[in-house]
């Protein structure tokens, strides 16, 4: 196996690589804008605040849950490169909309500002539903067996340094430039994209579904028969419900208990996204090149362990004077600062040593022409556990629970997810199924 990071250098892995970077950082900078300027310069209120981010949050969900089954087909059925191509070409509409939304939001039109940003919300859930399958099942097609974890690594990797950088960049830049900037970055996503090698259909033609719930359901059922995707599928979600809630609560957590600024915001998130990129890169390292679950139940119940930690950490937190929020210098020097941080880029680290080897176990256990429905699959069951932890956010939220209370559910979820990752990797050395670097056997599906 070669060094992860060689994959780099290679024209069937780089341009890939740097769409994703680009399309994840567009995401984020436009997203955390929109957050971030609602929190801070239109809601005023811990509910309200809770509830928006909640909205936007099922708007860019209920793609996944209505389109992936056939964003999976087509995947699998045409040449994955032009469908990068032409989702990137949507993408510089779909940010026209959102830069409009954001300069009427910005000049006092707040309903239809509003309204713009978050319909683009919802145009960047379907954009992230027809390239999120593509972005793991090209994989397997372009590169060796024993270099899928390790490309699979840099893929996740890749996404949430993109996470920082637009995080932390919504935090410091003005609503005008992030406007501008979302624009720009679509026009070079799209460039990108282009450069990527051709991935044709590998199987038999398939026709096409075009009815969200059958088609759906039919993929739920041909791929969750299988133990070891049905196990993966069911731990990965558990671990976007747990994402779901931390992104909801984070915002609001910051401002009004931690009592810091939109940029202390960004760059808490910006933390996180370093943790879950480093994890990334410490699984591979760790396995090897293997694709295994067996540091996956200790890595998520660590990761539940430092929320709890998280959360009395905010319990205990000294706020200044009512009606004043912290700036970074401010934040640093008050004395749980340090102790905040390190927990949360802790959280960040355990949750993508969990999370990595199971998107690889998506693209091996399945023949290559199959690869892209099994994602799809996965994110379909994901939505739906996203979807079911926004809704109790707001039901939540609406009772009056505190985001800081919110996080010890968090931390019970890590704990059934340690519990699917722990049978997941029993079944896995009953099969004997895990692809050693250096084996260059195409795995099929397991019954």
């Amino acid at each position: 196996m070669i060094n992860a990071l060689g994959l780099l250098k290679r024209r069937r892995f780089l341009p890939l690589f740097v769409t994703q970077f680009l399309g994840a950082f567009n995401d984020n900078l436009f997203k955390t804008s929109m957050v971030l300027f609602a929190t801070y310069a239109i809601f005023n209120d811990a509910a309200h605040e809770a509830k928006f981010n909640a909205l936007a949050t099922g708007l860019s969900i209920l793609p996944f849950f209505l389109l992936s089954a056939l964003a999976g087909q087509l995947a699998d059925s045409h040449d994955k490169a032009r469908i990068i191509r032409t989702v990137k070409a949507a993408e510089i509409g779909i940010m026209a909309f959102g830069a409009t939304g954001l300069m009427l939001a910005r000049h006092g039109y707040q309903t239809v500002g509003l309204g713009l940003m978050l319909f683009a919300v919802l145009l960047l859930g379907i954009h992230s539903t027809f390239f999120g399958p593509i972005k793991y099942a090209i994989l397997p097609q372009h590169l060796a067996p024993c270099d899928i974890l390790g490309g699979t690594g840099l893929v996740e990797a890749g996404t949430y340094l993109a996470i920082l950088a637009g995080t932390v960049l919504a935090g410091w830049i003005h609503i005008e430039t992030a406007a501008i900037t979302v624009l720009v970055i679509a026009g070079i996503g799209w460039f990108a994209g282009r450069q990527v090698p051709p991935a044709p259909r590998q199987g038999p033609p398939l026709k096409l579904d075009y009815n969200p719930f059958t088609a759906s359901w039919r993929l739920i059922s041909a791929t969750m028969h299988i133990p070891r995707l049905f196990l993966a599928i069911c731990a990965i979600s558990f671990f976007w419900t747990i994402g779901s809630v931390l992104i909801i609560v984070f915002p609001p957590l910051v401002k009004n208990v931690l009592a810091a600024d939109e940029r202390v915001a960004s760059g808490a998130i910006a933390v996180f996204s370093i943790g879950v990129a480093m994890g990334s890169v410490i699984i591979n390292t760790m396995l090897k090149g293997r694709i295994s679950a067996r540091y996956a139940p200790a890595s998520v119940l660590g990761m539940g362990g430092f929320v709890v930690v998280f959360a009395l950490l905010a319990h205990g937190w000294d706020q200044p004077a009512a009606g004043q929020l912290m700036g970074w210098a401010e934040f640093l020097e008050h004395p749980g600062a340090l102790a905040m941080l390190a927990t949360l880029l802790a959280i960040a680290i355990t949750g993508g040593m969990f999370v990595v080897p199971l998107y690889a176990f998506l693209t091996t256990t399945v023949e290559k022409d199959q690869t892209a429905r099994t994602v799809a699959a996965n994110n379909v069951v994901n939505a739906g556990a996203m979807t079911i932890g926004a809704i109790a956010v707001m039901i939540v939220s609406a009772m009056g629970v505190r985001p800081e209370d919110m996080l010890f559910g968090v931390a019970g979820m890590c704990v059934m997810s340690a519990l699917l990752a722990l049978k997941l990797h029993r079944v896995c050395d009953r099969e004997d199924g895990c692809l050693p670097c250096g084996d260059g056997r195409s795995p099929g599906p397991l019954h």
